[in-house]
Formats: structure tokens, sequence, C-alpha cells
């Protein structure tokens, strides 16, 4: 029987866009190598040239789900880390659903822009910063790891303005833009072997060719 929330949060129980639930090996940054499920909801303003997810922009081609048919697409998979990402996922507030996932024994994580405010409750937090809409100040207090995407030489620049932001025990990850992986590659392991307080982030699922 799947968990149900207080009656003082169902109350506010919202129906949220999903683009899809799914199952795989998560790629990137810290929890590389690392079974999730992943619940990609739908709706975003930030729309970067680069995204890989371009179809979650609309939120309205998307169908509405609350809380329990989501849980009912998670718990068969029987994995116990649930990453919600986007889109933008804190374009909602995600109180409920983190809610009712950690009440089914789940850990909730959270890839986010860090544009709008933290709602729900989160294990880990991932910041990915971009340049277009800023993260908020709380944001950068609260996430575990600040992983900013680099497409040009300039970009470690303003990367380093982001880190700065940031409690001094986050962790710090420079990831290559793929489509530019080839040539901003070489650039960034040179930035890390000078400023070693970063580590590096690959898209080791796109390499391997999964989800």
């Amino acid at each position: 029987m799947l968990p149900t929330p207080s009656a003082q949060t169902i109350s506010n129980d919202l129906t949220l866009p999903v683009v899809e639930v799914f199952a795989t090996i998560q790629g990137e940054g810290y929890h590389t190598g690392k079974s999730a499920v992943f619940i990609r909801l739908a709706g975003c303003d930030i729309c970067c040239n680069w995204c890989d997810s371009k179809e979650s922009w609309d939120a309205s081609d998307w169908p509405g789900m609350k809380t329990e048919q989501i849980l009912e697409q998670v718990i068969p998979f029987g994995l116990a880390d649930v990453i919600i990402s986007g889109g933008e996922p804190l374009r909602y507030d995600l109180s409920v659903l983190t809610y009712a996932l950690k009440t089914a024994g789940c850990r909730t994580f959270l890839e986010t822009s860090g544009a709008y405010p933290i709602t729900g409750e989160w294990d880990w937090i991932c910041l990915s910063p971009k340049a277009s809409h800023p993260p908020l100040p709380d944001v950068f207090l609260k996430a575990g790891e600040l992983k900013v995407v680099i497409a040009t030489s300039d970009d470690l620049q303003w990367a380093e303005q982001q880190r700065l932001q940031a409690r001094p025990d986050t962790l710090f990850y420079l990831q290559p833009e793929w489509s530019v992986r080839e040539t901003i590659l070489p650039i960034i392991t040179r930035y890390i072997l000078k400023n070693p307080v970063w580590m590096l982030s690959l898209q080791s699922h796109k390499y391997i060719g999964i989800p």
C-alpha cells in the first residue's frame, strides 16, 4: 500500500507535469555510477541553448499527475534514490512529493538551476547554475554539489564566481558541454590541474548509451 501524506500536506498536493519516470545509472557529478529513479518534470523558462531535454520546456505538453500517481510509477523499480529534475523542478512546490517519497523510504535528490526558492525535503541538492537566471543566494548555502557546465574558456571565470558564493564544504564540478566536449575538455583538464578545488564531471550515461 502506498504511503499517504498527512492531512495537512495533502491539502497542498499539486498536479505536476511529468515528462517521464525511469530508472537508470546516474551519469554526472557526485553520484555517478549509482542506480536511481528519475522523475523529470516539465516546465522551464531558462531554456539553455545546449539543453538536452528541450521537449520538457513547455509544461502544457505533458500530463499533470498527482503524488500518488507518481509514486505508482516510482515504487515498482525498488530503488532507494529518487532524483527530481526537469525542466526546472523548483518552479513547483515539491513539499508533498518529497514527503511521500521519504515516507516510502526513498532518498530524495534535486537537480536545479537554483533560480527559484527551494521547497521539499532533500537528502542531496545538485546546483547547476545558469548565467541567464542566476541562483538565489539561499540555494548556494543548501547545495551539496555545484556543477557548472563549461562551453567556452570564458565560462571558467563565471564558474569561479559561482564557487565563491557556495559553502566551503560544497563539492565543485566542471562539466564539458556535450556538443563541444572534444575541444573544451582539454581546457577543463588543464584548469583543474591548476585549481584542484574543482573535479571533473562527465556525462558518462551518454558515452555508454543509456538515459
